[in-house]
C-alpha cells in the first residue's frame, strides 16, 4: 500500500533498513525507577512476532526505495550503466506513465476550475463538456493501476539487484517533507510494535500498576507544588514593594530621557527639511526620464504598426499558397480514383486466374495424397530392413566382444602359468645355493679345530 501511495514522490534520503535493529535498544544501566517500563526480553522468540517485524521492515525498505525513484528519473544518463538495461527501461516506462497521469490530472483540474466559473449551467455545450470530463475521470483508474503495476515491477527488479539498491540509497541528494514524515511514522510504528511484542501479559499488568503508582505520587507532588506556589506568592508581594522603589528611580531616568528626546526632535526636523529638498530635485529628474520613456514608447508603437502590416501581407501570400495546394490535392484525388479503377479491373482479372490455378492445385493435391501413401509404404519397408540389419550388426558385435574376452582370458591364463613355472625354477636354484654354502662353513670349522 505504501508503494502505491508514494509512486511519484520527491527524493528522500533516510536511514538504511539494515540499520534498524531487531532488538530493543535499552541503555546499558537503566534507571531503577523506570525498570517496570522496560521489557524483560530483548529479542523476539516466536516465529509469528519475527514474521510481523520482517513484514514491517520490508515495507519500510520498499517505501524507502520508492521515494528515491525521482532521483533516478532525473539522473538516468549517469546511472544507466550501473543500474542495467532492465531497471533503466522499467524506470523510463514508469516516468512516462507518471508524466501522462499528472498531465491528465492537471488538465482535468483546470477544466473543473474553468467550469466552476461559468454561470450558464443550462447551456447544452456546457453539459456535454461536463459529461466528457466525467468520462475522462473514469479513465484515470486504469492509468493509476498501470502506474501501480510499474512501481511493483521496479521494486521486484531492485530487490533482485543488491548493487542497484545500494546505489539508490547512496546517491540521494534531496529530501521531501511528505516522504520524511511517512518514513519517520513507519519507524516510530515499528518501535511501538516491537516494544508491544516484547511485553508479556504479566509485564503489561505490572506496567499498568506502575503507572497508577506514578499517578498517585504525581498527585502528592502537586499538593506540595501548590504549597510552594503560595509561599512564592507571598515572596512576590515583598518583591513588588522593592519594585516600586525601583520604579521611582526609573521615572527620574525617564524625565532625563524626555529632555534627550526633545533635542533629537530638533535634529530630526533639520534632516527632514534637507530630505524634502533632495526629494524635489529627484522629482524633476524623474519627470525628464518619464518624457524620454514616452518618446521611446511612440517609436515602438510605430514599429509595431509596421510589423502588423508586414505580417498581414505575409498572411495573404500564405492564403494564396494554401488555395493552390488545395487545388493540387483535389487533382491528385481525381488521379487516384482513376488509377484505383484501373487497379480494380486488373485485380478482377488476376482473381479469375487465381481461381483457375486453385482448381489445378486441388487436382495436384489429390495426386500428391496418392504419392504420399505409396511413399509411406516404401518408408515402412525400409525401416523394417534397417531394423533387421541393426539387430544383425548388434549380434555380430556381441559375438566379436565374446571372442575377444575369451582370447584375453586365455592369454592371461597362459601368462600366469608361465610365471608360476619360472618361480618354481628360481626356488630350486636358491635351495642348491644354500646347501653349498652350508658345506663350506662346516669345512672351515674343522680346519679351525685341527689348529
Amino acid at each position: 500500500m505504501a508503494g502505491d501511495i508514494l509512486t511519484v514522490v520527491p527524493l528522500y534520503q533516510g536511514p538504511h533498513i539494515s540499520r534498524i535493529r531487531l532488538m530493543a535498544e535499552s541503555p546499558k544501566k537503566p534507571a531503577s525507577p523506570l525498570k517496570p517500563l522496560v521489557p524483560s526480553m530483548t529479542k523476539l522468540t516466536t516465529i509469528e512476532t519475527k514474521r510481523i517485524m520482517s513484514v514491517l521492515d520490508e515495507t519500510i525498505h520498499k517505501v524507502e526505495l520508492v521515494t528515491l525513484l525521482s532521483y533516478v528519473t532525473s539522473n538516468k544518463e549517469d546511472l544507466e550503466n550501473v543500474l542495467g538495461e532492465d531497471i533503466t527501461k522499467a524506470v523510463r516506462e514508469h516516468q512516462d506513465l507518471c508524466r501522462v497521469l499528472l498531465d491528465h490530472i492537471s488538465y482535468l483540474q483546470e477544466e473543473e476550475r474553468r467550469l466552476q466559473g461559468e454561470d450558464f449551467e443550462e447551456e447544452p455545450w456546457l453539459q456535454d463538456h461536463r459529461s466528457s470530463l466525467e468520462l475522462q475521470k473514469s479513465r484515470l483508474s486504469p492509468l493509476m493501476q498501470q502506474v501501480k503495476e510499474s512501481t511493483k515491477n521496479i521494486l521486484r527488479l531492485l530487490l533482485t539487484n543488491s548493487q542497484a539498491t545500494r546505489l539508490f540509497q547512496t546517491q540521494a541528494l534531496g529530501i521531501s517533507a511528505g516522504a520524511q514524515s511517512l518514513i519517520d511514522s513507519l519507524i516510530e510504528l515499528r518501535g511501538f510494535l516491537f516494544e508491544k511484542l516484547l511485553t508479556s501479559p504479566m509485564e503489561a499488568r505490572d506496567k499498568a500498576q506502575f503507572i497508577q503508582d506514578i499517578t498517585k505520587r504525581n498527585m502528592r507532588n502537586q499538593e506540595v507544588i501548590e504549597g510552594l506556589e503560595n509561599e512564592l506568592a507571598e515572596r512576590m508581594k515583598t518583591r513588588a514593594a522593592e519594585v516600586e522603589k525601583e520604579n521611582f528611580v526609573v521615572r527620574e531616568l525617564k524625565n532625563h530621557l524626555h529632555q534627550v528626546l526633545k533635542f533629537s526632535e530638533n535634529s530630526l526636523l533639520r534632516t527632514k527639511q534637507e530630505a524634502e529638498k533632495q526629494q524635489k530635485t529627484d522629482f524633476r529628474a524623474s519627470q525628464a526620464r518619464v518624457a524620454k520613456i514616452q518618446q521611446e514608447m511612440l517609436q515602438l508603437q510605430s514599429q509595431f504598426h509596421n510589423l502588423v502590416n508586414e505580417n498581414w501581407e505575409a498572411e495573404q501570400a500564405l492564403r494564396k499558397k494554401k488555395y493552390k495546394v488545395e487545388t493540387e490535392i483535389e487533382n491528385w484525388i481525381q488521379k487516384y480514383d482513376m488509377e484505383m479503377g484501373e487497379k480494380q479491373e486488373e485485380y478482377e482479372e488476376l482473381d479469375s486466374i487465381h481461381k483457375e490455378e486453385k482448381a489445378q492445385l486441388a487436382e495436384l493435391r489429390l495426386r500428391h495424397n496418392v504419392l504420399v501413401e505409396e511413399f509411406a509404404q516404401i518408408r515402412e519397408e525400409r525401416e523394417r530392413y534397417a531394423k533387421k540389419r541393426m539387430e544383425d550388426e548388434q549380434e555380430l558385435l556381441r559375438m566379436v566382444r565374446a571372442a575377444t574376452l575369451i582370447q584375453a582370458v586365455w592369454k592371461g591364463y597362459l601368462a600366469r602359468s608361465m610365471l608360476r613355472s619360472k618361480k618354481k625354477k628360481r626356488g630350486k636354484g636358491k635351495a642348491k645355493d644354500k646347501k653349498g654354502k652350508k658345506g663350506k662353513g662346516k669345512g672351515k670349522k674343522g680346519a679351525k679345530g685341527k689348529k
